[in-house]
């Protein structure tokens, strides 16, 4: 079974079992584990009617293709995501959030983005096919169960993609580290697509242009730039105190 079937920790596993038990095929669990976390794992795993399949450790490193397993692997089939951006949109109550990533390659980043959309209630997390990383199990590892809980859309063109944000009204905001203004100087309480780039290179140009506006992130270290995950939670939380505030 491909990577893509495989989910890991007892975060992502529990989410999982959580959302769509009928998506799994099976749970391997490491026998000599016999601590409190592991049994009431079990207990909800059973509750749930998932087949569980008592392994080792080497046994569960080659199905996570890691030691970083915690003593749960589970096999499972794909579960379909939403259609498109549209249809997230479209079923969004209030003002659209959206984080935007534009070149993040490392599956540990996208799962700490995926992590803090989740946590800051961003409704959709959008990159191209091309340049990005998709799910697997390692994203899903880190981002402790957000994989299945906030859609992850990866699309064709983003230039178009961010044009069409803005066709509903979305104010695409990019982050760039030469920008005059900061990001705390924007309203964020309306409709907003957040756009970062991975660290290092940053946005592509053409989607630098194509952002409504740029903002910076204000560094008052020795560092020139945050990790993409840590600009991330910066962003949207910063979105999320204000709108926060706003509704109170």
């Amino acid at each position: 079974m491909s990577a893509k079937h495989i989910l890991f920790g007892f975060h992502a596993v529990t989410v999982r079992l959580k959302t769509a038990p009928q998506s799994i095929t099976e749970i391997h669990f490491e026998g000599s584990r016999r601590d409190q976390r592991m049994r009431q794992f079990l207990e909800r795993a059973r509750e749930a009617g998932a087949k569980l399949v008592e392994s080792d450790g080497d046994r569960l490193a080659a199905l996570a293709g890691n030691s970083r397993h915690q003593g749960v692997v589970a096999r499972c089939s794909a579960v379909a995501q939403q259609h498109s951006l549209d249809d997230v949109l479209d079923g969004v109550d209030g003002a659209p959030l959206v984080l935007v990533l534009d070149g993040v390659t490392d599956p540990h980043n996208l799962g700490a983005c995926l992590r803090v959309a989740d946590g800051a209630g961003a409704h959709a997390v959008v990159a191209p096919k091309d340049h990005a990383v998709g799910l697997n199990a390692t994203v899903a590892k880190v981002a402790s169960g957000a994989a299945e809980t906030v859609p992850y859309l990866m699309v064709t063109n983003l230039a178009r993609t961010l044009n069409e944000l803005k066709e509903r009204n979305i104010w695409v905001v990019g982050t760039s580290d030469q920008a005059e203004k900061s990001i705390y100087d924007l309203d964020l309480k309306g409709p907003i697509a957040l756009v970062l780039g991975a660290e290092g290179e940053g946005m592509r140009q053409l989607t630098a242009k194509t952002c409504d506006e740029l903002v910076r992130i204000p560094m008052q270290g020795a560092v020139e730039s945050l990790n993409v995950s840590v600009a991330a939670g910066v962003c949207l939380y910063e979105a999320l105190r204000q709108r926060q505030a706003g509704s109170r």
